[in-house]
């Protein structure tokens, strides 16, 4: 009977061999390979061995048997060129179905459903808004794939090899921000649809923060970052303290002075030019020797002794209240304000805890306050992500000014999950430092991002006005199981993705620096990103956005390390000394680039728990399900120990802090502890403590977090609620409810009828 094969419409036609040999001659002419016709008729025949105890082959098993053979035999140059050419068929096949059929799953599927409608934790893809975000989202996709990227890199993304992160934004901007308040605010500044003037309160700080960071994140495709918020923000305390003093100044004129309004008010204006119109808080002493010092006819010494401790009790009572509130309304608008067309929340984190005025301190404390707090149900804030920035001698241990503020972070931490911790004792932050200056202090953005040396203009190796330009993330499990267990090929296959990464983020560079200052009517416009406000508005952007950084990311080094050696790094030494080698290799890579182009080339442990079920997605298809390596949904995250994978918290730290000092783009690592974390904060802190320790930039403790919607409880529930004594499925009598709003009346507690 002749053999037959089965193609892609599941139809049967003969097997011809002269099919196989026709495309490998195409390919190899292709790349100028020379072959000669023996090295044809060899190949063919090694292709149809390699198929010949499967009954009926597919087409996709011979193609696949195709690149296999061509690369077993030293043909990689030719296998290149048919991997190339399948995906371009691919691709024509599916040109006309494919953005139908995305635009189909995401009209009539829920998000709990479909992946890409849950591509972002912070969109909706189920609103009217986001869903339209995302037809536009797709159709850019399929623009850029398909018209805009070269064919091999295209292919390289399509087939899994590469992931082209925020795809949809390729034309259009770049990643993320580190934005400098004090800059901004000074003189103040314009959104691009209206002008604002200089805050004057630490209310309106509060909310212009969240407007600067709305602003950014409608011109870029990222996370928006404050680094300096603590720092910013006391401007804002010290001006509405000062108000608050003269207020109280002239109250106190009138009601124990007998002062008619407008006395008083003049009253004031000479305390204010002779002893100074901003009073800082815990410096009132140094300001009523000022005071004292001068001569107001009808006023005595003890007079103005009187007049200023009053005026300094009120104001003090009134700025802590208006500080809290402002600290609680930033949380809220962060997490109920819209960007981009109103289809998410703005990715916004704010770094803090080393300014150590008073002002500084009280935006810090109160920050806490209300993030202890929560929402107005109770509910956990998940913006801004707060990352508490820690250092020796200024909050690390006791007798540290911030020490108190350390103490209350970690309290915060364990039952909110917010802040996390940055180590600015790091070495590979350490050396950026200098005492005093917030802009050489380290800040991550959201989940791990990281910008802070410069090699365009290492002058400015800085936090302010930086970000990243965009990241491509390489499948690390792909090349391990290509290899084979071969680390030479393995190294080889690796320098080749790299290569043509590098490539890609160039191509990508050109189009972002061809923009103009007027397509960022904030972020350049305003002076957000570093040395922007040296343009004009027709001036193109890319000399500044050299600045910024090109970055190679990574997905599941855990597995790539199982099909390597049989083990990950949490189970063998092999594997540790082994995943070391392979980061450091993708470092020592990117710093040769970096050297070569004058560019910022850096490593990220890439953090996108979507894009790790992608690659695992096509690779199952591609290999089929092995063992610790295609058999769950995701491949673990960057260079973690796998979360399923039971190991020490001190243990996992141990094992991953060295990649921190390899991965300058940005890093995380995350502990696991069970139970609830606010009955243990020593536990708590020292984790804390052994992050800084073990060298590790920037970490954060995952627990438990449940909330009883009728209480309001949050923490850990077991069988029963703590608070209420509630279980699952009951109510709670409305004598326990009343009793519960008296013993926490700050807690948010259903009404029930009982008013």
């Amino acid at each position: 009977m002749e053999r037959q094969i089965q193609k892609r419409s599941g139809s049967l036609v003969a097997f011809d061999p002269m099919k196989i040999l026709n495309a490998i001659h195409m390919a190899s002419s292709a790349v100028g390979d020379e072959m000669t016709p023996a090295d044809f008729t060899y190949l063919t025949q090694k292709v149809c061995d390699a198929v010949a105890d499967t009954e009926i082959p597919t087409v996709e098993q011979v193609q696949d048997k195709v690149e296999e053979i061509l690369i077993r035999y030293g043909f990689a140059s030719t296998a290149k060129a048919y991997i190339l050419y399948r995906a371009e068929h691919t691709k024509i096949r599916n040109s006309e179905s494919y953005l139908m059929d995305v635009y189909h799953r995401l009209t009539y599927s829920d998000a709990q459903e479909e992946n890409i409608k849950r591509e972002n934790a912070n969109v909706d893809g189920d609103t009217a808004m986001g869903t339209m975000l995302k037809y536009g989202s797709e159709g850019s996709k399929y623009f850029i794939i398909n018209y805009v990227l070269p064919k091999d890199i295209a292919a390289a993304h399509v087939n899994g090899d590469i992931h082209i992160h925020d795809m949809d934004f390729y034309m259009l901007t770049e990643t993320c921000c580190q934005i400098d308040l004090k800059k901004l605010f000074a003189g103040g500044f314009s959104t691009g649809h209206g002008y604002v003037r200089e805050p004057q309160s630490i209310a309106t700080y509060s909310a212009l923060a969240c407007i600067a960071i709305q602003a950014n994140q409608n011109e870029m495709h990222g996370g928006q970052s404050l680094p300096n918020f603590d720092y910013a923000m006391a401007d804002g305390v010290i001006k509405s303290y000062s108000k608050e003093y003269f207020k109280a100044l002239k109250a106190y004129a009138c009601a124990a002075l007998d002062y008619e309004p407008d006395k008083a008010e003049t009253l004031a204006k000479i305390v204010a030019a002779g002893a100074g119109s901003t009073i800082r808080l815990e410096k009132e002493e140094d300001y009523l020797e000022d005071l004292l010092s001068l001569t107001i006819p009808g006023l005595d010494r003890d007079q103005l002794e009187k007049l200023h401790s009053f005026s300094v009790q009120q104001a003090r009572i009134y700025i802590a209240s208006q500080t809290r509130q402002a600290m609680q309304a930033l949380i809220h608008n962060l997490n109920t304000m819209h960007s981009r067309a109103g289809a998410q929340v703005p990715f916004s984190s704010i770094n803090y805890g080393t300014d150590t005025s008073p002002e500084g301190r009280l935006v810090i404390r109160m920050l806490l306050e209300a993030t202890m707090d929560g929402l107005g149900a109770g509910e956990t804030p998940i913006f801004p992500v707060q990352i508490f920035k820690v250092k020796e001698g200024i909050n690390f241990n006791p007798g540290d000014p911030n020490y108190d503020l350390f103490q209350q972070a970690i309290a915060t931490s364990a039952k909110r999950l917010f802040p996390n911790f940055s180590f600015i004792d790091a070495p590979f932050n350490l050396q950026y430092y200098k005492e005093g200056d917030p802009d050489t202090e380290v800040a991550y953005m959201g989940c791990r991002t990281r910008v802070l040396g410069n090699h365009y203009d290492p002058s400015r190796s800085r936090t302010f006005g930086r970000g990243n330009l965009s990241f491509t993330s390489i499948n690390l499990p792909r090349l391990g199981l290509k290899a084979g267990g071969d680390l030479g090929l393995f190294y080889r296959d690796l320098d080749d993705c790299m290569d043509l990464c590098v490539r890609q983020l160039l191509h990508r560079l050109k189009i972002q620096s061809a923009k103009k200052v007027r397509n960022y009517p904030f972020l350049m416009a305003q002076g957000i990103w570093i040395d922007s406000e040296k343009l004009d508005m027709e001036d193109t952007v890319g000399e500044v956005l050299k600045h910024g950084t090109l970055s190679i990311g990574f997905i599941g080094l855990a597995e790539a390390l199982k099909a390597l050696t049989g083990s990950h790094h949490g189970e063998s030494e092999e594997a540790r000394k082994l995943g070391l080698e392979i980061i450091g290799h993708m470092r020592s890579y990117l710093d040769a680039k970096s050297e070569e182009t004058g560019l910022n080339f850096t490593l990220l442990a890439t953090p996108a728990e979507g894009l790790s079920g992608r690659f695992v997605r096509i690779d199952k298809k591609k290999f089929g399900v092995i063992p610790g390596i295609t058999d769950r949904e995701y491949y673990t995250n960057s260079f973690h120990v796998p979360v399923y994978y039971e190991i020490p918290a001190f243990r996992k730290i141990q094992i991953e802090a060295p990649y921190h000092a390899l991965t300058n783009a940005g890093h995380i690592s995350y502990v696991e502890l069970d139970g609830d974390t606010c009955m243990n904060l020593p536990a708590f802190e020292q984790v804390i403590r052994y992050m800084k320790d073990q060298g590790i930039g920037y970490g954060s403790i995952n627990h438990p977090v449940d909330r009883d919607p009728v209480c309001g409880y949050t923490g850990v529930i077991g069988d029963v609620c703590p608070r209420c004594g509630r279980r699952e499925g009951e109510s709670v009598p409305i004598e326990k409810l009343r009793e519960l709003r008296k013993k926490f009346p700050d807690v948010p507690l259903p009404v029930c009828g009982d008013n």
